[in-house]
């Protein structure tokens, strides 16, 4: 996906989670977030709204603030006077305003300006595609808290399920968490398949590695594209189909895990 889009996603997302929020009967932000255990629905959106101001920083300055208290937002809490209309749209503006800062600075860095990321050559394109899916996978997390309908565009889903096997397949993950290694051995192949196009992730050499392909392999995980990437993110399980070694399927996403 082009880097415009990105930015767009981002301000979508962040609108459409601050739908479900004020479009449900109770509007309760003590709602447990079951896909994010320990997390009640006003601590996500604050972590969700946090990543997005951390990430205007790094777009306007090349690297993240020392201060990142968003990544664990469990000082947060959220009491009955959060549950006002007033409270609940304060947040919610807050979201949406702080997502379309977020975009408008990445619009005006560009895609090509360097940050400061453990991956090679990171530039703001890095940045502008992780708070598209960090706020689509998030307002996942909240449609699931509130039992309500979760869609995604697909091309924005098939591109999650890239960026997810390429941060996924970094070396340095085995430098950060040698029983990584774990996972490499013969025979070792998952293909996460889609009606659009297939992903197949390749443990049998030294390092991980991916590739789009429809070719077999030992455990095939089948749905449409929004599933699987709600799959590999562990979000939902249920609108999937296993077939062949499922505990490869469930060592692999226990090991790779991010999100």
């Amino acid at each position: 996906m082009e880097y415009e889009r990105h930015c767009e996603l981002i301000v979508e997302q962040a609108e459409l989670l601050a739908g479900h929020l004020t479009g449900r009967p109770g509007k309760d932000l003590r709602t447990a977030v079951q896909s994010c255990p320990g997390w009640n629905v006003g601590q996500l959106v604050r972590h969700v709204g946090g990543a997005h101001h951390e990430a205007t920083v790094v777009a306007r300055t090349g690297e993240a603030p020392p201060e990142d208290e968003f990544r664990d937002p469990t000082h947060w809490y959220s009491d009955p006077a959060d549950c006002t209309d007033d409270a609940l749209h304060e947040l919610t503006d807050w979201i949406v305003a702080g997502a379309g800062e977020l975009a408008e600075a990445l619009r005006t860095a560009g895609p090509d300006v360097p940050i400061k990321m453990p991956i090679d050559n990171p530039t703001t394109r890095f940045t502008a595609r992780r708070m598209a899916h960090e706020t689509a996978v998030h307002r996942a997390d909240a449609a699931l808290a509130f039992g309500v309908e979760y869609a995604l565009d697909p091309e924005a889903a098939a591109d999650g399920i890239d960026e997810w096997m390429e941060l996924g397949a970094l070396p340095f993950h085995f430098e950060v968490h040698p029983w990584m290694r774990e996972l490499l051995a013969p025979g070792r192949t998952l293909k996460f398949a889609a009606p659009e196009q297939s992903w197949v992730v390749d443990l049998t050499g030294d390092v991980i590695h991916w590739r789009h392909s429809d070719e077999p392999a030992a455990v095939i995980v089948r749905g449409p594209v929004t599933e699987l990437l709600l799959r590999l993110y562990k979000r939902r399980a249920g609108g999937t189909d296993v077939a062949g070694d499922e505990h490869l399927l469930n060592y692999y996403l226990d090991r790779v895990s991010f999100g």
